[in-house]
């Protein structure tokens, strides 16, 4: 069984469908980076022995940990599990990133020192890396993809009133002390739509959103697992979510506000 970590740890989530060619050096990249959080893989049954090689990096490093799950389940239940797993042993912070070396490690740090200063509310409750900041952006990726991510970002960020400049980016930092007043099983999104939905109920919990530039840089090694029928569904899910947001004022609360530590 799993000890509970020191206070004020970070549990850096990466969920993982055939990765292995870029698993390993991320792992290394990201304790160089930052030695002192732990990572947790969860890996959706890889063809490729991602998992395999898992069980082996968690043999040798207690800072590193594993879930198996039978299948392709989906980034988004992928995300929460990461989440449940953070609470459930009482991590301070879970950070989560993509595993193909779009999300460089050498952010991770000022992701984290965001967490440490108030916003003029208050103590921040998510930092968010984000691509559309003065000082971030896009490498590897079409003039076209570009402008179709960055009009996709403004209209929802616009229709589901989300007051962050990145609301489809997944390079972000929550505090857990949030995410425990959230019931995380009415997350509906199963794919990219998480993204937004998560920040939607977040806001609704009263979170503070903070953000801080990075650049984003198309996989390196291995196969994208988005496609045009995912983007569409998650469109759908976003144009519903944000008619539900002006039209119901009620939400599943799982527990009262907690205090910020």
């Amino acid at each position: 069984m799993l000890e509970h970590p020191p206070a004020n740890t970070t549990l850096v989530v990466l969920a993982t469908y055939n990765e292995l060619a870029n698993l390993p050096e991320l792992t290394d990249e990201i304790f160089r980076h930052a030695p002192d959080v732990h990572v947790l893989v969860v890996d959706d049954n890889s063809p490729d022995g991602t998992g395999r090689w898992c069980d082996q990096r968690a043999g040798s490093d207690r800072r590193f940990h594993v879930l198996h799950r039978p299948g392709k389940l989906g980034l988004g239940t992928a995300t929460i599990a990461g989440m449940r797993y953070a609470l459930e042993h009482d991590y301070a912070f879970v950070l989560v990133m993509d595993a193909d070396y779009s999300h460089h490690p050498r952010y991770v740090p000022e992701l984290r020192r965001g967490m440490e200063f108030a916003a003029p509310q208050g103590p921040v409750d998510v930092m968010i890396g984000s691509r559309y900041l003065p000082g971030g952006g896009i490498e590897g990726w079409s003039w076209r993809r570009r402008w179709t991510s960055r009009a996709v970002n403004r209209y929802f960020g616009w229709w589901l009133r989300l007051p962050v400049s990145d609301i489809s980016g997944a390079f972000r930092c929550y505090r857990t002390s949030v995410l425990r007043r959230l019931d995380l099983a009415a997350v509906r999104a199963r794919g990219y739509a998480f993204e937004e939905e998560i920040l939607w109920w977040l806001q609704r919990h009263d979170a503070r959103f903070a953000e801080t530039p990075i650049v984003f840089a198309d996989r390196r090694r291995g196969v994208s697992k988005v496609d045009c029928r995912e983007a569409w569904s998650a469109c759908w899910n976003l144009f519903v979510l944000g008619l539900r947001g002006r039209f119901s004022r009620s939400y599943p609360v799982r527990n009262p506000p907690a205090e910020t530590p």
